[in-house]
């Protein structure tokens, strides 16, 4: 009898390593070079990241470019011990992959993704989708509705935002975004910056700062110009970070939520 993928359990290692298999085509490239290339992979987590990451089969690994790190980084990813510098056409990126220290595991090589430690790989693809910073989490949803809710956004109390036709984005673990459309936001309050970021789930994003500076942090405001299929809907609306204003829903002022990028917020102010 066969198990679907969705009866399937994680499985927890002795190390506190989390995993489980995956049945996507995942291909990693260094310039044009293919790295890795898998069918295969299994989705890691690790006990301090609250992402997963790719582990791929031996095989499925262009070993012949890998190489003993010269300066192991030793203690990092669960204790692992065995790391390795990878070269394509000359080029050398250390640490670019390593093994985790567990038995479930052995026979897997893990990589660095170029977005988010900026020393791996240069291109990761499910299928045939380009995805950026981390892994898609298969636990998690990204939800993006067209709604008809008054939303109102202030900063330093001025309505810089006014709409009824924003579209919600339930995002699991994070407070609900607001994207509102352009014709409905103050931009002229605002100044865009070379600030981006990349998303796995939504696309990679562009930003605004808010003109009058004071506490308010940098880059307040973002917009997905060409977001991923699965989040369409938020096309060329813009969103603001719901821990650093005032959110009004209805009538109802929300609470300023708590989230990681809290603290990433406080620096920029």
């Amino acid at each position: 009898m066969t198990t679907l993928p969705t009866e399937r359990s994680v499985r927890t290692t002795p190390e506190g390593l989390r995993w489980e298999p995956s049945e996507r085509w995942v291909r990693g490239y260094k310039g044009e070079v293919a790295v890795v290339d898998s069918r295969h992979p299994v989705l890691v987590w690790e006990p301090s990241l609250p992402v997963p990451q790719y582990a791929f089969p031996r095989e499925e690994v262009r070993t012949d470019l890998l190489r003993p790190a010269k300066r192991p980084r030793t203690g990092r990813h669960t204790g692992s011990q065995i790391f390795y510098d990878l070269e394509v056409a000359g080029e050398q990126v250390p640490n670019a992959a390593w093994t985790f220290p567990s038995d479930d595991l052995a026979g897997h090589i893990a990589f660095e993704w170029f977005g988010r430690w900026d020393r791996g790989l240069d291109h990761w693809y499910e299928e045939e989708e380009e995805i950026f910073i981390h892994p898609r989490d298969p636990h998690k949803r990204v939800d993006a509705l067209p709604s008809s809710r008054h939303v109102q956004v202030e900063i330093a109390g001025t309505v810089v935002a006014d709409t009824h036709h924003p579209v919600l984005l339930f995002e699991t673990g994070l407070p609900t975004r607001y994207y509102i459309p352009r014709e409905d936001v103050r931009l002229d309050l605002f100044d865009a910056t070379d600030h981006s970021t990349g998303c796995p789930y939504k696309g990679r994003a562009h930003y605004w700062t808010w003109r009058a500076g004071g506490d308010v942090p940098r880059n307040i405001v973002w917009s997905y110009a060409e977001p991923l299929a699965a989040v369409g809907t938020v096309k060329g609306l813009l969103a603001f970070y719901n821990e650093a204003v005032d959110i009004v829903v209805d009538g109802e002022r929300l609470e300023r939520p708590v989230t990681p990028f809290s603290a990433m917020l406080r620096t920029q102010a």
